[in-house]
C-alpha cells in the first residue's frame, strides 16, 4: 500500500519537473494569445464565430431574436420572414390564453387572424449562407 502512494507522488513530481524549463521556471502553457483563459473570440469558430460576427454588426443572420412587435392592423402589419412564398403561422390572440390559432400566410397581401383580426404580412428572407 504504501509502495503505491510513494510510486504515485513519485509521478506527480517527474511530472512537473518535466513541467519546468530548461532554467527551472515553469513553463506557461496557454491557449490565449495574451494568457489566461481564452476569450469566447479566441476560440469561436465555424457557425457560432459566423453568428458572433453578425451581432457585432447588429445584424441577425438566421432569425434568432425575438421580431419587432407590430401593432398588427393593416397599415403596420407583424412582418413574417420566409424563404418560400408561404408560412405557417401560430396567433395567441389573447394574453393569457392558451390555445394557439394557426393557419397558413401566403406572399401578397397582408391577411387576417381567422380569430382576432390581427395583420400579417410575408416578407422574403435571404439566408446567410
Amino acid at each position: 500500500m504504501a509502495s503505491r502512494l510513494l510510486r504515485g507522488a513519485g509521478a506527480l513530481v517527474a511530472q512537473a519537473l518535466r513541467a519546468r524549463g530548461p532554467n527551472g521556471v515553469a513553463a506557461v502553457r496557454s491557449m490565449a494569445s495574451g494568457g489566461g483563459i481564452p476569450t469566447d473570440d479566441e476560440q469561436a469558430t465555424g457557425l457560432e464565430r459566423e453568428v458572433m460576427m453578425a451581432a457585432r454588426k447588429g445584424k441577425d443572420p438566421y432569425n434568432m431574436l425575438a421580431p419587432k412587435a407590430a401593432s398588427g392592423t393593416k397599415e403596420d402589419p407583424n412582418l413574417v420572414p420566409s424563404i418560400t412564398n408561404k408560412r405557417i403561422v401560430g396567433c395567441i390572440c389573447e394574453e393569457d390564453n392558451s390555445a394557439v390559432i394557426w393557419f397558413w400566410l401566403h406572399k401578397g397581401e397582408t391577411q387576417r387572424c381567422p380569430s382576432c383580426g390581427t395583420h400579417y404580412k410575408l416578407v422574403p428572407h435571404q439566408l446567410a449562407h
